[in-house]
């Protein structure tokens, strides 16, 4: 689905109240009548992963392409980063193909972070990039989200200086599944991209459903310092095959491609361009996680538990208990939940899942906290 597409089926969401124009949740499994999605348990909520991909027409492209398994990907990889420059109305040169976007992410962490480069980020975000800043030398401003567990994004330009050669921004938010302000983020964004480079990791920016929300690539169309990270691992279901994008700049996307440690695969490169042409599995997609947070939130509304109404594939909801407990707690019910996002230890991040997997929590969660 093309950037145009989809922010008009977004806004159709929108003004009929969810999905309900779109025939119901439930009618979108008859987009798939020939799948079948068998489920007998642990219920797996702890990776924010897409249960019910690759979608049919994504595993057959795989299984008759097996004899290309012997081929170096070399020669595959240019039909899809035309295909993606297309999506994201961008030229071709503008996109890096990464191993999953977190190959993009420590790559960025490598040019950006070497030899003492000071990065700003929110705390806590996701940390893949930070992390591997800090393993070649860097240094990382840590800056905590607002009471709202949103990006406090006047603080991080307080943050800001001369040695800043980063500022990263995870929108929507993991672990908080929170969402930026359009305008306030384009702002942000188009602002400190004159002092330093900006990486904007969109890789929930799928679930998003507020109409015309922008991508950060609009600022790479328009020439700024900006790096947008988007996967093929969530509302595709490809996270096994490990294939994502960069998109910025040619003279940016050229640097973070010298410094790339890996490859993606042949058989991913052809199940990421179908995955980009199945509409179907990709609406059926969100539908189900629409379905399962709205499962999640009415527990949680049941037992008075605070929560942040997410944009993205998981829910992070306050336990009012020490998340190691927590995991145990669950794991003994069958049920496994996201791991430790400090400092904020007695939240906890569920996936949605399965909708038989959101019920095996629903009904855990109520036997471990009451």
């Amino acid at each position: 689905m093309n950037t145009t597409d989809r922010r008009n089926w977004l806004k159709t969401i929108a003004l009929g109240g969810g999905f309900t124009l779109l025939g119901g949740i439930q009618s979108y499994a008859s987009l798939i009548p020939d799948r079948q999605f068998p489920w007998a348990g642990p219920a797996k909520l702890n990776s924010n992963e897409n249960p019910y991909g690759p979608s049919d027409s994504v595993r057959k492209v795989i299984q008759e392409n097996f004899d290309a398994g012997c081929r170096y990907p070399f020669q595959y990889i240019k039909e899809l980063v035309r295909d993606i420059a297309k999506k994201e109305e961008v030229s071709e040169d503008c996109i890096v193909i990464t191993g999953g976007s977190t190959e993009g992410l420590k790559a960025a962490g490598l040019v950006y972070g070497l030899e003492g480069g000071e990065i700003v980020a929110a705390d806590p975000t996701f940390q893949a990039l930070l992390r591997y800043a800090e393993y070649f030398g860097g240094y990382v401003h840590r800056v905590p989200l607002d009471e709202t567990l949103t990006h406090d994004l006047d603080a991080m330009d307080r943050r800001v200086t001369g040695k800043t050669r980063l500022i990263f921004i995870c929108n929507p938010n993991n672990p908080s599944g929170t969402l930026l302000d359009a305008g306030r983020l384009r702002d942000f964004c188009s602002s400190t991209a004159s002092k330093a480079v900006v990486f904007s990791d969109e890789a929930y920016y799928d679930y998003i459903t507020e109409p015309d929300y922008p991508s950060m690539t609009g600022l790479v169309r328009e020439g700024y310092n900006v790096i947008v990270s988007k996967t093929f691992s969530k509302v595709y279901g490809l996270a096994g095959l490990r294939i994502g994008y960069l998109v910025a700049r040619p003279d940016i996307a050229r640097r973070l491609q010298d410094s790339l440690m890996a490859n993606t695969n042949t058989l991913a490169i052809m199940a990421a361009r179908q995955a980009l042409a199945d509409t179907d599995f990709y609406k059926f997609s969100l539908a189900q996680n629409e379905k399962c947070k709205n499962l999640i939130y009415s527990q949680l509304d049941q037992m008075n538990i605070e929560y942040i109404r997410s944009h993205t594939n998981f829910v992070f909801f306050k336990s009012g208990m020490p998340i190691n407990n927590l995991i145990k707690k669950m794991g003994a019910e069958g049920v496994q939940i996201g791991r430790p996002f400090p400092p904020l230890l007695d939240w906890a991040r569920i996936s949605t899942g399965r909708i038989e997997e959101v019920e095996a929590f629903n009904a855990g969660l109520k036997r471990v906290l009451t």
